[in-house]
């Protein structure tokens, strides 16, 4: 499996990272993508090795972490994510549920974002909180049939998914497709398998039944159970499926 969002260098992990990475592979995580959180993940990225595990890191600028935009933040961005060991763009997007003082900001940023991914032609990942309208209106100004990404933490509306995947986007399927009373679980079954992509989080929003605790790449394996359940399929079907789409996606061999 291809966990491809989880925050695995914060320190959440720092007392117990091998344990961690230890029950990642015996749950079958072979990959894990590491969307930034600001300009310094990239150094917390750097240390993170482990035998079984392939680790690939992107670079970006989260939006809750977005307030006034510096001088050349976009060269600086473009600069980042041209490396080679760079596979994509983000996290980016949209939040209005923790602030709504810096909006203005977020949109700039998130303009910036796509304007780099279009250039460098990798794949940006978006984060949606409260946000889906102007989120989506501006993937549809910036989108001139070479912008593509995902949909991270996807819990929108069938016909936002649709929209989004119209758009050119996959769905990030994580942990609130397993909780009880979210219905995104209702949502995702309207939608296609070869548009979704596996994700965690981690540390945050750990599916049922580790609701509660902290999130980790190995619980991903009850979000591919869920979408087993959905789609009425084996779990070994689910994972080749969004294996093959991310790979896809970010050009994994």
């Amino acid at each position: 499996m291809i966990d491809t969002h989880s925050h695995i260098y914060l320190k959440d992990f720092d007392e117990d990272r091998e344990e961690v990475y230890k029950r990642a592979v015996e749950a079958g995580i072979k990959t894990i993508l590491m969307p930034a959180i600001d300009f310094g993940s990239l150094k917390q990225m750097d240390s993170l090795s482990f035998e079984g595990i392939e680790f690939h890191k992107m670079a970006g600028l989260h939006p809750c972490d977005v307030e006034e935009l510096e001088d050349g933040f976009e060269n600086r961005l473009l600069e980042l994510c041209s490396d080679d060991e760079i596979i994509g763009v983000g996290e980016t997007g949209l939040d209005y549920y923790w602030s709504k003082d810096h909006i203005t900001e977020q949109k700039l940023s998130l303009h910036a974002h796509c304007r780099i991914a279009k250039k460098i032609n990798k794949p940006i990942i978006l984060h949606n909180r409260e946000s889906t309208d102007d989120l989506l209106h501006i993937i549809e100004q910036e989108q001139d049939g070479s912008l593509k990404g995902i949909w991270h933490c996807f819990n929108g509306t069938v016909e936002e998914g649709k929209r989004a995947i119209d758009l050119g986007f996959h769905l990030g399927i994580g942990g609130v497709v397993t909780f009880k009373n979210g219905g995104v679980d209702k949502t995702v079954a309207e939608l296609p398998l070869e548009k979704m992509v596996l994700e965690t989080d981690a540390p945050y929003l750990s599916p049922t039944p580790k609701r509660g605790k902290r999130n980790e790449p190995a619980f991903m394996k009850y979000t591919a159970e869920k979408l087993a359940d959905i789609f009425g399929i084996s779990v070994k079907e689910v994972i080749e499926e969004t294996t093959q789409n991310a790979k896809g996606l970010f050009s994994l061999s």
